[in-house]
């Protein structure tokens, strides 16, 4: 994170700090995150579960207690309120990936920026900045990784370390 609190750039190659995991597992991993993002900006609940176990577990931010597979999930998303589509959704980027992969196993942790539709221009809400920790498992019998935990840590005030 810069000074500012501008994001780096999204699509910046996610970095390991083991000498585990070819660069092609490390992109892997990031794009079933990232994509799990991009289908979140779009609605795409059926895209989002794509990239998640149907057993994971979750600690969402808005919610207190963990969520285990997608049935809890489900109760929750279908409990939020309903998305003024005028409004719009909100734009997330993840940045400053760092992963780890041990065999059919990985671990990446990362920042995600949530910047919320302005429905009143003259009060816009501030971006809020999430720290995430995301395991995944390698589906053998469809070549791809799947979430099988997600960490969200909202930080107070939207203020990333540096």
């Amino acid at each position: 994170m810069t000074t500012d609190d501008t994001p780096r750039a999204a699509d910046a190659r996610p970095v390991s700090v083991r000498p585990h995991g070819s660069p092609s597992d490390l992109a892997a991993v990031w794009a079933a995150i990232t994509g799990m993002y991009q289908a979140y900006t779009t609605g795409d609940r059926e895209r989002i579960d794509s990239f998640l176990d149907p057993e994971a577990s979750v600690w969402d931010s808005a919610t207190p207690g963990l969520l285990r597979g997608k049935a809890e999930l489900d109760r929750v998303r279908d409990a939020r309120p309903a998305l003024d589509a005028a409004a719009g959704r909100s734009a997330l980027t993840a940045y400053d990936c760092v992963i780890d992969v041990f065999g059919t196993i990985a671990v990446a942790r990362y920042w995600l920026r949530v910047d919320f539709p302005a429905p009143d221009p003259t009060a816009p809400r501030p971006p809020e900045l999430v720290r995430n920790t995301a395991i995944l498992r390698h589906d053998n019998d469809n070549d791809r990784w799947l979430i099988v935990h997600l960490h969200e840590d909202v930080q107070p005030g939207g203020q990333a370390a540096t």
